[in-house]
Formats: structure tokens, sequence, C-alpha cells
């Protein structure tokens, strides 16, 4: 059976590629989404993506998830990382694997950036490996249960 995943992407990254360049690099959300499609589809899986600057549309998304048979989420909440409990209850009341991934090192950043109210609950987090932590997780993804 195909796998079928979900790329998520919150606040601010429809900006890639034009939201400081020196953190977040050149490429844009388009570029990010056609490597995934790409990489999902050379595995024989499926991917949906999807972006927002809402959280209620990010939390609503993951709601539709389940009821789509969604195997595994990869998720970059952008600021919500720092700031969503909403967030953070819907990936758990789903019950759907997800890998947190950051494009910048949140760990080099200002401080308020260290603390990620989704990680102590994800499989993993990847972060400051630009887009290609995107490619890793779901690379991961595909290749867990």
């Amino acid at each position: 059976m195909a796998k079928n995943l979900l790329l998520l992407n919150g606040p601010n990254l429809n900006l890639l590629g034009t939201r400081e360049p020196e953190v977040y690099g050149a490429a844009t959300l388009a570029d990010v989404e056609r490597a995934a499609q790409a990489q999902a589809q050379a595995a024989g899986a499926r991917i949906a993506c999807f972006q927002s600057n809402h959280e209620g549309h990010l939390i609503d998304r993951i709601h539709a998830a389940k009821s789509e048979g969604v195997d595994a989420i990869v998720i970059n909440p952008g600021g919500l990382t720092h700031t969503s409990v909403a967030l953070r209850d819907a990936l758990a009341g789903v019950a759907i694997a997800f890998i947190e991934v950051h494009i910048s090192n949140i760990y080099q950043r200002e401080s308020f950036r260290h603390h990620s109210f989704l990680s102590a609950i994800a499989q993993g987090t990847i972060c400051g490996l630009g887009i290609d932590g995107y490619r890793l997780a779901i690379d991961f993804a595909l290749k867990t249960r």
C-alpha cells in the first residue's frame, strides 16, 4: 500500500525565497513543494502540500488528515512552534506520526525560538539543514511504519 503523507507549512513560509534569504535561503515554497512531490512520487507515495498563515486553518487541515488516512505529517510550523499549544494538541489528538522541520537552526537564534511546543511529541525534529530538512523528513516518513 502506498504511503500517504502530508506536508504542512505554517505562517510566513509562503515568503520563502524573499524573506531573509540569508537565514532561509533562495528556494521558494513552490520549489520545496515540487521537490516533495517528486520525492514522494519516486517512492510510489502520495504527498499533499498545505500552507497557511492562520493557525486555525492548519489545525483544521491536521484534523482532516485523520479521515484521509494520512500515514505521516512533515510540518514546519514556523513561528507557531514557539507559541501554539493548540497546534500541539491537534497533532496529539489525531495521533498521526509527524516530523518537525525548521530551515534555520532555531537554537542559534533568539532565545524565544529555543522552545518548541511540538518537539516533545514529534517522532523527530530536523533544524538548521536548510530545505534539505524537508527531504530528510520525507525520506524518514517513507521508511517508517
